[in-house]
């Protein structure tokens, strides 16, 4: 009878370097990617809630400086900050007679209760997850556009005894 010294071995090595390891791999990364992508959803939304109850501004900076200063802590959360992840916010007004979207304008300045959009609408595009992919030496993924459109609530108006202030 002859013995097989290191067999069980060598097939462990096999499976754990063919197998076992891309697997721990691949779901560490799915973990990451979604965790990214969850977070990426709620920053969409908290800059949409942000917009909808602050001053309306014509280029949208207000709510811009506010989601940059305000990125929740993730992987790549750099790219918010820096301006490589695009955020675009647009301000529409409701046609009366169709009920169409159109682009809001105002005559009446910023931040007044003369200039009330109907609805905004954030959006995050252009973001890439590096974090993992980039380890591995593989490009980065490009997420799709993420947004989100509120109607406009108080939009930084409020009433004050019998004088109305909106704050930006």
């Amino acid at each position: 009878m002859q013995r097989r010294r290191g067999q069980s071995t060598v097939e462990f090595a096999l499976i754990y370097g063919g197998v076992l390891m891309p697997l721990t791999f691949m779901i560490v990364f799915t973990a990451q990617l979604l965790w990214v992508w969850h977070s990426v959803v709620e920053f969409t939304r908290d800059g949409a809630q942000y917009a909808a109850t602050h001053c309306w501004q014509a280029g949208g900076e207000n709510v811009r400086n506010y989601m940059r200063t305000h990125v929740p802590r993730m992987i790549d959360m750099d790219q918010f900050q820096s301006g490589s992840a695009e955020i675009v916010v647009e301000y529409f007004a409701r046609d009366p007679e169709t009920g169409a979207l159109t682009e809001f304008s105002c005559e009446g300045g910023e931040c007044s209760t003369l200039c009330i959009p109907d609805v905004v609408t954030v959006r995050v595009r252009n973001y890439e997850f590096r974090r993992f992919a980039g380890f591995l030496g593989l490009p980065p993924i490009p997420l799709p556009d993420f947004r989100m459109t509120l109607p406009m609530e108080s939009a930084g108006c409020s009433v004050v005894g019998e004088e109305v202030v909106c704050m930006p």
